[in-house]
């Protein structure tokens, strides 16, 4: 049986505001292609399906556009629940859905009845471990009155999650297993585009959780890693920061033969529009040859004018139009070279205001707006008395 491990589809991101809906769309949709092309029979989901516990309209469509062509592929597809999902949401249906062949474990109570597939070599149980938010899941599962630390945090509901699990598997002997589960397990790297789901200090989760199953697909972190030949991040299918430009993005494909795991390998996925970021002076940016590659990509573009460059942004997109991110990283020196802090020395709050308005917009406050400037300084500083 192959399988192919994806997780972190954050269906509905969007990056420093630009939306990446058509994007998302044309990598997940080409697993499709993947599933062709390799024989695939299932399609693993291992969490944060989309950014929001509340997608919008055109995140949903296009969630259901691409479990319809993977469906049409031929394979089946079992996905659960990551931290910016809502598992309440995305288990309505869920019933009816897997008649469809699209299995949603979102039921943390559930989770250790599999999805069962079969293949020459007899069954594989799939298990889905939603998100499980530790407070909620003690309940969930039972373990609020026992009182013990150890239930406390995320590694306390996995390990009671995971004993399900392999009380499960003990009932099914000969039956190979797959475990889903969105967690920060040790030993994983984590990149600036994840949400932290640290609570009480406790969120790291150590690999041994996870024993007694032949692959575990883990999602939550976006950089795909090996921490074991039966415990990966596929990572998300595209780069959700500049933390991870020209980071290749992929997909896990695992064969699971008779005696259990078989050969794992990196499927790559395409860029729709890679990352880049640019560093250096506005002017060089502008008219750099070796930038005309970034023209188009996502750009985050780095200033070191020493002055701040009068509406860079502006300028930027008439070469990178797609530049989403500006920062200026210069020295603070003014044009006659003294620092701010030099200017500012010995002038009063009400001259710091003048200059401002005269810096905006090019001519100073007149009399009527210093005399506004003037009373509201006054009574802020009354405020700051009382």
């Amino acid at each position: 049986m192959r399988l192919l491990h994806t997780s972190d589809w954050h269906i509905g991101r969007t990056l420093h505001g630009t939306d990446l809906l058509a994007e998302q769309e044309a990598v997940l949709g080409g697993l499709a292609a993947v599933v062709t092309a390799e024989a695939v029979d299932l399609v693993v989901v291992a969490g944060d399906i989309y950014d929001r516990a509340v997608p919008s309209a055109d995140a949903t469509a296009v969630l259901d556009r691409v479990v319809a062509r993977l469906l049409g592929a031929g394979a089946q597809v079992v996905l659960t629940p990551g931290n910016h999902d809502s598992a309440r949401r995305l288990g309505t249906f869920s019933g009816l859905l897997s008649a469809a062949g699209l299995h949603v474990r979102a039921a943390t109570p559930a989770l250790d009845e599999p999805v069962l597939l079969a293949d020459e070599h007899g069954e594989v149980a799939v298990y889905g471990i939603p998100y499980l938010e530790p407070e909620v899941a003690r309940h969930e599962l039972g373990l609020a009155g026992r009182g013990e630390a150890a239930v406390r945090g995320h590694e306390g509901v996995l390990t009671a999650a995971m004993d399900r699990i392999r009380a499960d598997l003990f009932l099914r002997p000969g039956v190979r297993s797959v475990v889903l589960a969105h967690a920060f397990v040790g030993g994983g790297v984590p990149t600036e585009s994840e949400r932290d789901i640290c609570v009480g200090g406790v969120d790291l989760v150590p690999a041994g959780v996870f024993e007694g199953v032949d692959y575990v697909a883990l999602g939550h972190l976006h950089r795909p890693q090996t921490l074991s030949p039966r415990l990966r991040y596929s990572g998300s299918p595209l780069a959700y920061s500049f933390g991870e430009a020209g980071q290749q993005k992929q997909a896990w494909l695992v064969e699971l033969g008779g005696e259990g795991l078989g050969e794992v390998r990196a499927v790559p996925l395409p860029a729709p529009r890679q990352l880049s970021v640019l560093t250096g002076e506005l002017a060089e940016l502008l008219a750099a040859p070796e930038h005309a590659a970034a023209e188009e990509h996502f750009v985050s573009a780095r200033l070191t004018d020493a002055v701040r460059p009068a509406d860079p942004m502006r300028q930027l997109r008439e070469r990178f139009p797609h530049c989403v991110h500006l920062e200026w990283t210069g020295a603070g020196v003014t044009a006659d070279g003294r620092s701010y802090q030099d200017r500012l020395r010995g002038r009063s709050d009400l001259e710091v205001a003048d200059e401002f308005v005269d810096h905006v917009r090019g001519a100073g406050a007149s009399e009527a707006e210093r005399e506004l400037f003037a009373r509201a300084l006054a009574a802020a500083a009354r405020e700051d008395a009382a």
